[in-house]
């Protein structure tokens, strides 16, 4: 109780001494106090600041403690305040200006009563907003954010490139001179190079090619080592980025000395093509210029070339040999032409297609029949007797009269027959005296047939993959009116694939879908006809379809599920119906098939060549792997003798230095790839086989 009279008699003493100060000084003088606070209670000196400054004070409840403030010689009531604040913020509280009233609050929950954006300064908690101009806001947060107050915050805006700092002004002060100094333009910011004369696309190729570490600065290094030199071909201009001044200078010097009028009249141009037919783009150019600058002219009676294209402004010739564009044209017209080529000759994707095709087929078959047959021999009258039944085709195996004459033409199964000598009939010969041919067979097919043809090729390019024989078809015969002999002088004969074809035209459309048409067929010769008069007749199966499939999907094109019931009965009348005794009578054949088959297909776009190898690799593994799964057991009869046989590794392509310089002196304003296309990382897995 008693230091806290004495403590409030200090203070109402440092009071009168501020208070009778201006009794006796000048006006200017009059503003300046003493400040003398030692031990004073947090809430007695912010009531004696208020006072002097004339400033509104809102005090939390929760702001307590002992404070100590000695001016050695007076201050303004301006600076007192802000004393004051630097004193709060030691014992962790702050200050926010709202309305006229500054509220002293915990330092932790200042920055949820800042309602304003302000610019302050002292120790008063403000929060400003920094629009960067150059540099990234979220990249600059981490460089902000160790020069603040442990309570304060700095958040990122990337929608207006905004950076948001609520801390104390002094900080905020600080802060701000940091981002002026870090917010600039870059030193390697893009120079534009316009160009008069030559071509802006030939001008960039002949400075990569005499400056080659424009190649090899792209891949990383030192920021003022970069170099980048590109060509607009829309502007005719050049592009260039470059954190070395002495380069930049040294490329602007290059170009003006290219870029100067030719000596010579004319405006001949060789454009070299890197991946499109020269010969077809003419073509393409050709209907762009009569499109575009020539009207329609007259049908002309002389042929012109396919390889030339003319107009009233240009001409444009292919040569074929060394895949090349002649170009006539002013300067105007072969900037726009040269724009097109650069963007019509890039790199086709390649397409790798997968196809599956699984044919399951069951057949089970069963036949029982009983025949009968009675051969007399001439009776006194010279009559014979014959009668039987016949149930079966001479084809088929199973005539009881057929076998009769010969037993080797009896099918296969069980045969059972009853033979009572021989007899002579007339005009056939002596014949088995067969009286019974009874015959059962049971018969359980299954056929699990599956082929995986694949093949590559460009975007937009037919592809077929032919997997048989070459069979002959015999489509005419010609023979000698007249001749005694039965023989043919001779035949016309068409041959035909047989076997598995596959036949695809892809092309990527947008966002990676594949557009597939599509013919597969699988053939093949009965072998029941091989040996028929009439010619040979196959099994045919075949799909034609266009369809729309994601990369990398896999999608069923079609098929066939078949179910087939056959049963014949054959039997005497009357006799065959007879229970039990009648199957003596009777020839049964029953015949049940199933053929399932389906046709699954998958594309693969590859962008990049390492796609390409990986894939290669990959199959060649898996034929090596087969190669050695199909490979013979030793035997000590039979010796193994393809043990060191296997196939030999791929060799590596050998990375050359003119590769490297290919590199480095390809156009630099060729278009590339869409960012947006995909990057194959791995070869596509086989499809799932059943």
């Amino acid at each position: 109780m008693i230091n806290s009279i004495a403590l409030r008699s200090l203070l109402i003493f440092s009071l009168a001494i501020f208070v009778a100060a201006p009794c006796h000084a000048e006006k200017k003088e009059d503003e300046l106090v003493t400040l003398n606070f030692v031990n004073a209670d947090i809430q007695e000196v912010i009531r004696a600041i208020s006072q002097i400054s004339k400033k509104n004070f809102l005090v939390d409840p929760r702001v307590k403690g002992t404070i100590n403030i000695v001016s050695a010689t007076p201050v303004s009531p301006a600076l007192g305040y802000d004393i004051l604040l630097s004193a709060l913020r030691l014992q962790g509280y702050a200050a926010v200006e709202s309305n006229g009233v500054t509220q002293i609050i915990p330092e932790a929950e200042a920055k949820q009563h800042i309602d304003s954006l302000a610019q302050g300064r002292g120790d008063k908690l403000v929060t400003h907003v920094f629009v960067l101009k150059y540099e990234s806001a979220s990249q600059l947060v981490n460089v902000v954010r160790p020069m603040i107050s442990p309570n304060s915050v700095v958040v990122a805006y990337p929608a207006s490139n905004a950076l948001v700092v609520t801390d104390y002004a002094s900080s905020v002060r600080r802060i701000d001179k940091l981002i002026d100094s870090i917010d600039q333009p870059s030193a390697d910011a893009p120079i534009v190079i316009p160009v008069k004369h030559a071509s802006a696309v030939d001008l960039a190729n002949i400075i990569n090619r005499l400056m080659p570490e424009a190649a090899a600065s792209q891949s990383g290094g030192d920021d003022n080592q970069r170099f980048v030199l590109l060509a607009d071909s829309r502007t005719n201009g050049l592009l260039l980025r470059s954190g070395n001044p002495g380069r930049i200078a040294r490329v602007k010097e290059l170009v003006t000395k290219l870029d100067s009028a030719a000596n010579t009249p004319g405006n001949i141009h060789v454009v070299q093509l890197k991946n499109a037919d020269a010969t077809k783009l003419a073509q393409t150019l050709r209907s762009v210029l009569s499109g575009e600058t020539a009207p329609p002219a007259a049908p002309s009676t002389v042929p012109q070339s396919a390889g030339v294209a003319t107009s009233s402004t240009g001409m444009i010739q292919a040569d074929p040999s060394s895949n090349a564009l002649i170009v006539t044209a002013s300067e105007p017209i072969y900037n726009n032409l040269r724009s097109v080529i650069d963007k019509l000759d890039v790199r086709r994707p390649q397409i790798f297609v997968e196809a599956l095709i699984v044919e399951v087929t069951a057949d089970k078959a069963a036949e029982f029949g009983v025949q009968w047959q009675n051969l007399v021999g001439a009776s006194k009258s010279g009559a014979h007797i014959i009668g039987g039944t016949n149930f079966g085709s001479v084809a088929s195996g199973n005539n009881i009269i057929d076998a009769a004459n010969n037993l080797s033409t009896v099918n296969q199964g069980l045969n059972i027959g009853i033979v009572n000598g021989t007899t002579t009939i007339p005009g056939v010969g002596t014949v088995l005296n067969l009286g019974m041919l009874a015959r059962a067979l049971e018969t359980d097919t299954n056929a699990n047939i599956l082929s995986e043809p694949n093949l590559m090729t460009l975007d937009n390019e037919e592809a077929k993959i032919v997997v048989g024989q070459n069979v002959p078809f015999i489509t005419g015969q010609y023979a000698q009116t007249g001749s005694a002999t039965t023989a043919t002088p001779f035949q016309t004969i068409e041959r035909k694939d047989v076997g598995l074809t596959l036949k695809i035209k892809p092309q990527i459309m947008q966002g990676g879908t594949v557009k597939l048409q599509i013919y597969q067929e699988v053939s093949s010769v009965l072998p029941s006809s091989s040996s028929s008069t009439s010619g040979l007749i196959t099994n045919k199966r075949s799909i034609e379809s266009n369809i729309l499939v994601d990369d990398n999907q896999i999608v069923v094109l079609g098929g066939l599920i078949q179910d087939s019931v056959n049963d014949v009965q054959s039997k005497t009348p009357l006799l065959g119906d007879i229970p039990i005794l009648g199957s003596l009578f009777r020839y049964d054949t029953r015949q049940h098939t199933k053929t399932n088959l389906m046709v699954f297909i998958r594309p693969y776009i590859m962008y990049q060549q390492n796609s390409y190898q990986q894939l290669t690799d990959n199959f060649y593994e898996q034929m090596n792997k087969k190669r050695e799964d199909a490979r013979m057991p030793d035997h000590w009869i039979l010796p193994n003798d393809d043990k060191d046989k296997s196939l030999p590794p791929l060799p590596e392509k050998p990375v050359s230095a003119a590769s490297s310089t290919e590199a480095a002196s390809a156009p630099a304003a060729a278009p590339t790839q869409s960012a947006s296309a995909p990057v194959a990382a791995s070869p596509p897995d086989r499809l799932p086989q059943p």
